[in-house]
């Protein structure tokens, strides 16, 4: 598999030497697209070559999904490993079914209830749909965004667009067009900037393939919004480690991503105690010449406020769909300030709490310290 995608590179690698790889930035309407500037952007997509528009959640990079070469190009642009499968994305529900084999009764159902959305459909793949999208497994993940910028370029396309988030591979996700231009200038042809997206996390991915449904990624649909048509459904994270080459289910399973440059450490327990031990570990850390910056909600970071380091707000502490929103900025703007060390602490376990701190785990690789008076 590995072998093939790294051909398919070759293939895109060779095209693209006869063409510019300066990336444009074009400004579109989030509301009511142009269409000349959608126009321009499915020519590309129907080219071959790879567009960034906004979604609901984040940042998408974009390509023809039914196109191998151009497939392989995302994940060369990325430095994305061949393991780690793509979202195809459509604009209308009625074409999940040129996408997915077999579909089981509860997709449709999940669909009429959630898309368009940042709901992601783990199912079984049409034998038409390229296997490097699919990390070489027979399933496929499919959503219809809910962005009337990625609507409109998916139609004028007139294909399936696969589109994982437009960063880096590993680094935090983008939320604005700028973000996308920080890591991928020069490796892609066209950024539409529709200004900072509304979710600001990825979809939920749920599994529909196994027995019992299962979230694969926490995401812009809680977990209690999808029981209500899924009572058993269940969440089990999984956090491969990346040099396991075990072809991954959904994007996101892997144990380091979102991750800054700096390296993160999460704190999790009682907000009095995680504070203390916040305030103790800054001290400890700048004395050793270490340089510290924190990344908290916003009454937290009013009381750790004295302490001498850059300080990234998230919102309140009981708005998640606030800090949801300023997540992955937030990570980016405590990774610009220069630090080796980023201290994170967020409380929230409710609505999108779970998905945040899903992302926050992964970001610090797994270095999450639980604290329960204070003391370690």
């Amino acid at each position: 598999m590995a072998a093939k995608v790294a051909q398919e590179s070759l293939v895109w690698y060779k095209r693209s030497m006869h063409s510019s790889t300066t990336t444009r930035l074009l400004p579109i309407d989030p509301h009511t697209p142009a269409s000349d500037a959608i126009a321009e952007a499915a020519a590309l997509i129907r080219a071959g070559r790879l567009v960034a528009f906004p979604t609901e959640t984040v940042y998408g990079l974009g390509a023809n999904a039914l196109d191998p070469v151009a497939v392989a190009a995302i994940f060369r642009a990325k430095g994305r490993p061949a393991n780690d499968p793509l979202i195809v994305h459509i604009a209308a529900a009625a074409d999940l079914i040129s996408i997915a084999a077999d579909l089981p009764p509860i997709a449709q159902i999940l669909a009429d209830r959630f898309w368009p959305g940042a709901l992601t459909l783990v199912v079984p793949r049409q034998p038409h749909v390229p296997a490097n999208l699919a990390a070489g497994r027979p399933t496929v993940a499919v959503r219809m965004p809910a962005h009337p910028v990625a609507l409109a370029l998916i139609r004028a396309a007139g294909v399936p667009i696969a589109a994982p988030s437009a960063n880096l591979f590993s680094r935090p996700s983008p939320t604005t067009a700028q973000h996308v231009l920080d890591d991928l200038s020069g490796r892609i042809d066209l950024v539409l900037d529709g200004g900072p997206t509304r979710i600001g996390l990825e979809s939920t991915i749920v599994d529909l393939t196994l027995a019992a449904p299962r979230i694969l990624r926490p995401g812009g649909i809680p977990l209690e919004a999808l029981r209500s048509l899924l009572p058993d459904i269940t969440f089990a994270p999984r956090y491969q480690a990346l040099e396991d080459q075990t072809a991954l289910a959904a994007p996101g399973s892997l144990l380091k991503h979102y991750s800054p440059r700096a390296e993160l450490r999460l704190v999790a327990g009682p907000r009095l105690a995680a504070l203390a031990h916040l305030r103790a570990t800054t001290a400890r850390l700048v004395a050793t010449n270490h340089r510290v910056a924190l990344l908290l909600a916003d009454e937290d970071a009013a009381t750790l406020a004295d302490l001498q380091c850059p300080i990234a707000r998230l919102g309140p502490a009981a708005d998640t769909t606030r800090i949801a929103a300023r997540l992955f900025a937030a990570l980016r703007e405590a990774d610009a300030t220069g630090v080796d060390i980023i201290l994170a602490y967020v409380a929230a376990q409710y609505g999108l709490g779970q998905a945040i701190q899903d992302r926050l785990v992964r970001a610090a690789e797994g270095r999450v310290t639980t604290v329960t008076d204070g003391i370690l």
